[in-house]
């Protein structure tokens, strides 16, 4: 039987909105959860609640072969109060779906029922529905929680809606295409006194300046010029008035990577420097270096299949070569376990303003993505399968 493919978008379309005017915050998704839980149970698939908190999993079994496969949806808001004047925009204050995630997961429920209520798959297809992608590691968890395991997946698919890529288009990248994203916590002690009697004092402040400023030799020094690193410090904070030199300082930042030499090079090299600067300048630090999110690396030969099957939908001078991003996905934990492939859909529109940047107060997708997005996913359910 197939699907009326006008109903089946608007389904999408309304999903989503409903979903965008209720934004709720990683391990905070319990109304998101209950609205896909009821999608699937509409669509006679019994979901697993609870999943690493607030995740949900349904399966669509296969009718041909026991293989299965998994698709994920992350469903988590940002901390960002809205600025966009939308009949759905955010009924929450502070909380706004400003990176897509709403579309991810009407995307997904979309392709559940294009297999239930259409072409059914050849294979078992799982469908991983994500809390806490922004920061909280909700893949990681949902593993943990046996996502991979009954049935055992053999590989995992997953998209993301891009601000930065015109609608209509595809963008598929084999490797790496998402970074290390790893923490850096920096707390620097020295000894406060009178802002008037500097030499009194050992003046964290000035030790925090210096030690961010030397932090960026670690990119143009120690690293290949051929590969790339990002080190950034995001975060200062030192003393509480205008005449006092403070006796610590603390800093926040993130280093960012794509290859294993590198990764290890920026976990040895920012301590060093740290310590160096500090003890040179009289003070002393901690320094905190937090492993987060890996590379999000795509396997090649299903890389060249999602590409394959984003033709089919959109055409070959639609699908473009992924530039990769210092931006980091927890769909890297899925990659680390499985084979499989992250890509891009486009989902910009000057004409319409949905042309701002991921995390930005005035973030909005062209919803023709919606539609591009499961259709290509569906399609690479039906190849998969074939093959």
């Amino acid at each position: 039987m197939a699907l009326d493919e006008r109903a089946w978008h608007d389904e999408m379309i309304a999903i989503r909105r409903d979903l965008h005017a209720h934004p709720e915050l990683g391990y905070e998704e319990e109304r998101t959860g209950r609205v896909v839980a009821q999608r699937l149970r509409d669509l006679q698939i019994e979901p697993r609640t609870g999943v690493a908190k607030t995740g949900v999993i349904g399966l669509v079994k296969g009718t041909a072969t026991d293989r299965t496969i998994l698709l994920r949806a992350d469903m988590d808001a940002l901390p960002i109060h809205e600025a966009n004047d939308l009949p759905y925009r955010s009924q929450h204050e502070g909380k706004m779906h400003a990176c897509g995630h709403d579309g991810h997961t009407a995307i997904e429920l979309g392709v559940a029922r294009w297999l239930r209520e259409g072409t059914p798959p050849k294979g078992t297809v799982k469908f991983a529905f994500q809390p806490a992608e922004e920061g909280g590691a909700g893949a990681k968890f949902m593993i943990e929680d046996g996502a991979l395991e009954d049935p055992k997946v053999e590989a995992a698919f997953g998209l993301h809606l891009w601000s930065d890529l015109v609608v209509g288009k595809v963008a598929v990248r084999p490797g790496p295409l998402l970074a290390f994203a790893d923490t850096i916590e920096i707390t620097i002690t020295g000894q406060g006194g009178h802002a008037a009697a500097p030499e009194q004092a050992i003046d964290t402040v000035l030790v925090a300046a210096h030690v961010i400023t030397a932090l960026q030799s670690i990119v143009s020094r120690n690293v290949d010029p051929l590969k790339s690193a990002v080190v950034s410090i995001t975060k200062i904070h030192g003393g509480s008035t205008h005449n006092v030199i403070p006796n610590e300082a603390h800093l926040l930042g993130t280093a960012r990577c794509f290859e294993d030499d590198i990764h290890a090079l920026l976990q040895k090299r920012i301590p060093e420097v740290v310590h160096g600067v500090c003890a040179a300048l009289g003070a002393t630090a901690a320094v905190k270096y937090e492993l987060g999110y890996p590379v999000t690396k795509n396997d090649p030969a299903l890389t060249e299949l999602v590409r394959r099957a984003a033709i089919k939908v959109v055409g070959a001078e639609n699908v473009e070569e992924a530039k990769p991003t210092m931006g980091g996905e927890d769909m890297s934990f899925f990659l680390q376990a499985v084979p499989g492939c992250f890509f891009i859909v486009g989902a910009k529109n000057e004409a319409t303003g949905c042309c701002y940047p991921h995390h930005h107060p005035r973030f909005n997708i062209d919803e023709d993505s919606l539609l591009i997005g499961a259709k290509v996913m569906r399609q690479v359910v039906e190849d998969y399968f074939a093959q």
